[in-house]
């Protein structure tokens, strides 16, 4: 029997989850209690609880220090514990539809330096195709118990975050060895990547603010560190409807590429590449700035430890501080610092929104945090005012023509020289129409899930239960 690939929601339907079946919307939700690794958890994948309100939190002053809220959208409920479920599902749900894998023929390789990988595990699995993920070696234990258990093999390549070449190394060596079998879903030139950050995360900021009458309802800025930069694509849809929003990048100051066309190692997992991805629209961001990756682990360790909890109910109210304790991890405190050094780079006044992403939780970093110095109150209180109320707008760079020129730049020499794109497709890059083209593909991609879904309804119905 034909191994029928498992396609679920639209990107509409992941956008705005109450317009998927209300039948199988039902079983999704009873599932995701059930078992995790349904299938049926595929329809599970959006910014929103099954009351259709999006997950969110805003940060008070006394914890950041600055006037304009930093409004925080978490991800840790989403299947896999991490937003990038979500450019996975894309990525593969577009190749599928569009007839370029198939799962009698391909092995899917997902070349990741964290989340993504976990995520295509997940995905890979649910849509009934075999995949492997390659992995830094340093990346967090977690990651790797998690890819194994969602049905994945694993490579270790060598390096840490940063060591993104050794990665597509050990991509281009598979391919090579079985061209016609091995199909590489890259998420650093993906638009598939984009298109999910652009339409369903940055239309859920839009909407978040909007609904929920949160400052003055609309959007100041949106700091994001960048790794792949698919979640900065959300800045792109924000500027649709807030075009005066400043979209702020950011990245670690031990690898400081955008900033400084910098190198290094560094430990904020999951951002910093040491590259310039493909789909970052460069020319559509309007600053960078450099994080420290110490000040991100030691400020989810005053987050996450009940000494460092002690210290915060002192100063915010006990059950904020609980509800936020288990929603973030490096990269989502990172997120929090960039937007703390937007607030004061802009000088944002009370009433103004930052947008910011919890990309995934505590969950996957106990092991690091276990590396990382006893936490005291004292200390707890130290770097508390540190890293976020004395926090500095230093190591910041505008987005100006010249900068976004070199940005740009930077691209040739991992995607011309090495990666294989054209001169004439980076230089289109430039243009805004590029980007446009790229994001109104959503509509002629949802055709494509629909029309599939309705060939094989039988047996997705069969597969899914219902």
């Amino acid at each position: 029997m034909r191994k029928v690939p498992v396609i679920g929601p639209t990107y509409e339907e992941m956008l705005h989850p109450w317009k998927i079946d209300s039948v199988i919307r039902k079983k999704a939700e009873e599932m995701k209690s059930i078992d995790h690794l349904h299938p049926l958890n595929l329809y599970n994948i959006n910014w929103r609880g099954f009351d259709n309100k999006i997950k969110y939190f805003v940060l008070t002053k006394e914890f950041t220090g600055v006037d304009a809220n930093i409004v925080v959208m978490y991800a840790k409920d989403m299947p896999s514990g991490s937003h990038k479920v979500g450019p996975t599902y894309s990525v593969l749900t577009e190749m599928t539809v569009s007839h370029q894998v198939d799962p009698l023929i391909h092995k899917l390789v997902w070349p990741s330096t964290g989340n993504y990988g976990v995520g295509g595990a997940w995905v890979s699995s649910r849509m009934n195709y075999d995949s492997l993920v390659i992995l830094p070696e340093e990346m967090s234990t977690e990651r790797f118990d998690l890819i194994e258990e969602y049905g994945s093999s694993v490579i270790a390549t060598p390096g840490c975050e940063s060591n993104v070449k050794e990665i597509y190394d050990k991509t281009h060596e598979l391919k090579a060895e079985d061209p016609e079998r091995i199909r590489i879903l890259n998420q650093f030139d993906s638009m598939a990547n984009y298109r999910f950050h652009e339409y369903v995360t940055g239309n859920t900021m839009v909407e978040l603010v909007k609904e929920e009458n949160i400052g003055n309802g609309e959007i100041a800025g949106v700091a994001l560190t960048v790794g792949s930069a698919g979640t900065i694509a959300a800045g792109d849809r924000v500027k649709k409807t807030f075009p005066n929003a400043k979209v702020i990048a950011g990245e670690p100051v031990q690898c400081p590429t955008l900033s400084l066309n910098g190198y290094g190692g560094h430990d904020i997992q999951g951002i910093g590449d040491k590259h310039v991805t493909w789909i970052h629209n460069v020319y559509n961001t309007d600053g960078v700035v450099q994080i420290d990756d110490m000040d991100c682990k030691r400020m989810l360790k005053v987050i996450s430890t009940k000494e460092g909890q002690k210290y915060l109910k002192t100063i915010m109210d006990s059950e904020d501080v609980d509800f936020m304790s288990e929603k973030l991890g490096i990269s989502g405190v990172a997120n929090i610092i960039a937007a703390i050094k937007t607030a004061k780079h802009y000088d944002l006044k009370e009433g103004e929104n930052i947008m910011v992403i919890a990309t995934d939780s505590l969950s996957r970093y106990h092991s690091v945090m276990d590396q990382q110095e006893d936490m005291t109150v004292e200390t707890a209180k130290r770097y508390h005012e540190r890293i976020f109320l004395y926090q500095e707008p230093s190591y910041f760079f505008e987005g100006d023509r010249m900068n976004k020129a070199r940005w740009h730049n930077l691209k040739y020499y991992t995607w011309v020289e090495q990666q294989g794109k054209t001169v004439e497709e980076l230089n289109d890059q430039k243009e805004q129409k590029y980007w446009l083209n790229e994001a109104n593909k959503v509509e002629e991609f949802d055709k494509l899930i629909l029309e599939y879904r309705e060939k094989h309804s039988k047996e997705l119905n069969d597969i899914l239960g219902v």
